[in-house]
């Protein structure tokens, strides 16, 4: 993503995350109540502000955590929290428009589902990547039938590809979330899911390691031993597979993730984000 920032941007890019204060369908009962089984209470946003505050405040607070590492003047501003299209298009407007208007903000990034890009909701993103660009991030995790009424996702898989298909007319950058290590899924299971997203034609993916959290009832299976999470060797065994069926113009967002430590169960190994970005970068090349 550095590169494709820099030959696109001219300079790198650092990710603000931000919550919009929203909830999501899978919480509210439209389609469940209980959440993707893996998901957190902050609904996949936990290193975001509260909601309570305004944006431009979680902004300038976002800026200021990480002035130490981070020399540049613009960035990306993440809606993380939740789904970020699932309100009343008209406070989505507000909302985007507010953020989209700052100089310092070069790329608006909205976490999404792809259920949840109703017509009016893709027009409005239209509009918003007229004045800059939009990245729209999908959670798609895996294409397995099994492991897709498993974790609680709520939708079919050709509702993502429905997606993909009206951003790409749109000119919206897609960023597709996939998720490593699901329970029940073989090596080539996780492969078979990236070569699906790059058939859509998703401009960019997020690999994902799985992460046992706390109040998930994913939790409560590896608890109950129904599954184990990924080994390093493992893991990175894969990342490489699955970077190697992408083509050259993907952007990959991310290879790794860290879970909040506070409530990280498994893999433990993956709170040393430093140790494993390194290992990432030793096996990759």
């Amino acid at each position: 993503m550095n590169e494709y920032c820099r030959r696109i941007f001219g300079e790198k890019l650092y990710k603000l995350s931000l919550n919009g204060g929203m909830t999501c369908p899978n919480r509210d009962g439209t389609c469940g109540t209980r959440g993707c089984i893996f998901c957190s209470e902050g609904g996949s946003g936990d290193f975001t502000p509260e909601a309570s505050l305004p944006v431009a405040r979680q902004i300038e607070e976002a800026k200021e955590r990480i002035a130490g590492k981070f020399a540049g003047g613009r960035y990306i501003a993440y809606f993380q929290a939740y789904t970020n299209t699932y309100a009343p298009v008209e406070k989505l407007r507000e909302l985007f428009s507010e953020v989209i208007a700052r100089p310092d903000i070069a790329v608006l990034s909205v976490a999404t589902r792809p259920d949840c890009l109703g017509d009016d909701v893709m027009d409005l993103l239209k509009e918003q990547n007229a004045v800059k660009p939009v990245w729209v991030e999908l959670g798609l995790q895996t294409v397995k039938p099994e492991t897709v009424e498993y974790i609680r996702r709520g939708y079919a898989t050709e509702i993502y590809d429905e997606a993909v298909e009206k951003l790409n007319a749109a000119g919206i950058h897609t960023v597709t979330h996939i998720i490593l290590g699901l329970p029940g899924e073989t090596r080539e299971d996780m492969l078979k899911t990236v070569r699906h997203a790059v058939k859509c034609g998703t401009g960019g993916v997020k690999l994902q390691l799985l992460h046992v959290l706390e109040g998930t009832d994913l939790a409560e299976d590896y608890r109950a031993g129904r599954f184990r999470t990924l080994e390093p060797g493992e893991y990175v065994s894969i990342l490489k597979d699955c970077v190697s069926l992408l083509p050259e113009d993907t952007v990959v967002h991310r290879l790794t993730g860290d879970g909040p430590k506070k409530i990280l169960i498994a893999p433990l190994w993956s709170g040393d984000k430093k140790k494993v970005i390194n290992m990432i970068n030793r096996e990759l090349g």
